[in-house]
């Protein structure tokens, strides 16, 4: 199946999310108390609303998005390259209506696919949500109610590891690991992504961190072809 799939008919991407406020003492009163009860349903060891409110990024009803990196693989003279662009920023509907732009336009390809590691859970439903929040319209190739499943242009690193194995999940970095692909943690994780982003205020970090997670999502769908690994030097990063 994915030799049908051609790699430059596929737009790579991934996220990052954070709580959509610092800290729970900062959350509207209606929102406080909708979290407190799915913090119930979620906590570990009795641990309280508050002292799991860092969790709240992977919502997206209690989360925003910061960060969506894009990458294109292109062939010059045989060789991949790959260009790499961020929509990032503190404004969550700015960069939400950029990247909306940006996917109208590559999903006019007939062709066009749209791949992330366990995508079809959290990114690509994640920011289709969130674009309802802000009230953006949703991008065609997002918008999947009532299409058929071979109209579903999504591909998805994790599930193409499944192989029908529907219990099963491995990470990322477990997978660049034992197929031998540069890891994309080398810095942070998704775990520590709020902390950076509210107590040291550093988004280009994470946006940096972001870029090796689709690089990294990229080479895998690459060692899925066995086809051969984009090195280094034809990385592309967008100003």
């Amino acid at each position: 199946m994915l030799d049908q799939v051609r790699n430059e008919d596929i737009l790579f991407l991934d996220i990052e999310t954070v709580p959509q406020h610092a800290s729970f003492s900062e959350v509207p009163e209606g929102l406080k108390t909708l979290w407190e009860k799915k913090a119930a349903k979620i906590a570990d060891n009795n641990q309280n609303p508050e002292e799991i409110y860092n969790r709240a990024g992977i919502y997206a009803e209690f989360g925003k998005i910061i960060c969506i990196s894009v990458g294109l693989i292109v062939n010059k003279s045989g060789q991949p390259f790959f260009r790499v662009k961020s929509f990032a920023g503190h404004n969550e509907a700015e960069l939400l209506l950029e990247f909306a732009d940006m996917l109208e336009k590559f999903a006019a390809k007939p062709q066009a696919n749209l791949c992330a590691h366990n995508g079809k859970e959290f990114d690509f439903p994640y920011i289709a949500r969130r674009m309802l929040v802000n009230g953006i319209n949703i991008p065609s190739i997002l918008d999947v109610a009532g299409k058929k499943p071979w109209e579903v242009r999504f591909l998805d690193t994790m599930e193409l590891w499944k192989f029908g194995d529907y219990k099963h999940y491995t990470s990322l970095n477990l997978l660049t690991q034992i197929l031998n692909i540069p890891t994309p943690k080398d810095d942070i994780d998704g775990s520590q992504v709020a902390d950076v982003y509210y107590r040291e205020n550093d988004l280009d970090r994470i946006v940096t961190y972001c870029e090796k997670d689709v690089l990294a999502v990229a080479q895998l769908f690459l060692r899925y072809k066995n086809q051969p690994l984009i090195p280094p030097a034809n990385i592309e990063v967008a100003g």
